[in-house]
């Protein structure tokens, strides 16, 4: 059997529900995949009449009703008292709570075993916080939800893998969580989510913190003091890692086939080469060609991935977004479920 995705729609006044529309339009998603949408109907069937797409919408209240056909979108339904008051392109509360809803009814399917895996769409978190959820985004209410302590972020895009040490902290506070014993976690789950997409042998590299590295203790002291210890440790486990290298030149060694995976330090250490090497700008229309890239959080008991991108008010409702990340981030699901699977 192919497997059985949950994919949420994310906030409504985004672009999650145009672009899962556009995905569920793409016969080899169905080909791979028995693909869910949970959320509400009245934002998919206006991003379908937004899109121009003649797809057929069929609700279902739990997933053993679904069709799974290419041509019809199965949906199961978080009910919204008064959806139109939501609008494409504006934070509201009553967005959040849905989005929010969304997540947790993919979870609890993954959980109980229902669904094969989730994929998620961009949320918002002003919209979450608004709504009441104080987490700073999907992948902290994952983690709290599942009960999972040791998790991570990756993304990937092509040849690129990026695992980090912190995401959505200050970038103070981040320098602070370049600890030893996180970092070394860290490898570790890289390690083993290398090995759970065929990698036998999986070569990582760890980015420095500091520019050149430290430079051997020049520029700081968290290569010596943290960094070189857990890389050490982890080797000394069987992991194939090297490091720490500057961030400016391990990237690019990365995306030349070097390395299997990296470990960046924090958020935008990280998101930038994978966002450089997966966007495109079109400057003519002022907003993106071109999305490509996955995130995907390491460590939980169920398979997570998620478009790469945001909510994009700022195009919500005009039709031109891009379905790119979330197609990748449902390739990559597949892979990861069947591996689990197997």
């Amino acid at each position: 059997m192919k497997p059985l995705l949950a994919i949420t729609m994310g906030d409504p006044a985004g672009i999650g529900p145009e672009v899962a529309v556009k995905v569920l339009g793409m016969r080899e998603v169905y080909e791979i995949c028995r693909p869910l949408v949970i959320g509400n109907a009245y934002f998919i069937s206006k991003a379908l009449e937004m899109t121009g797409l003649r797809l057929k919408l069929h609700k279902t209240g739990e997933p053993g009703e679904a069709f799974f056909r290419f041509g019809t979108i199965d949906i199961l339904e978080i009910e919204s008292n008064h959806p139109e008051e939501i609008l494409p392109g504006l934070v509201s509360a009553k967005a959040g709570d849905l989005a929010f809803r969304s997540v947790l009814k993919a979870i609890e399917l993954a959980l109980e075993g229902s669904v094969d895996g989730t994929v998620t769409c961009p949320v918002n978190k002003k919209a979450l916080q608004a709504a009441g959820c104080l987490f700073s985004g999907h992948t902290e209410i994952y983690a709290h939800f599942t009960g999972t302590e040791k998790y991570a972020m990756l993304l990937a895009e092509d040849q690129l893998r990026v695992v980090h040490v912190s995401t959505h902290v200050s970038l103070r506070k981040a320098c602070d969580l370049v600890r030893k014993e996180r970092i070394l976690q860290v490898i570790e789950l890289l390690h083993e989510a290398l090995l759970k997409l065929g990698m036998e042998k999986p070569r990582i590299g760890v980015a420095g913190l500091n520019p050149h590295a430290g430079e051997e203790g020049l520029f700081g002291d968290e290569e010596n003091g943290e960094i070189i210890p857990a890389i050490n440790e982890a080797s000394s486990k069987g992991i194939c890692v090297t490091g720490p290298f500057p961030p400016d030149s391990l990237f690019v060694r990365a995306k030349g086939g070097e390395f299997d995976g990296c470990v960046a330090m924090y958020h935008d250490q990280g998101h930038i080469p994978v966002k450089l090497s997966g966007f495109e700008w079109d400057v003519n229309k002022g907003a993106m060609k071109s999305l490509r890239g996955v995130n995907v959080t390491l460590g939980l008991p169920i398979v997570r991935t998620s478009v790469d991108h945001g909510t994009a008010f700022e195009i919500a409702g005009k039709g031109i977004a891009s379905p790119d990340s979330l197609f990748n981030a449902v390739a990559f699901a597949v892979q990861l479920s069947k591996k689990i699977k197997s």
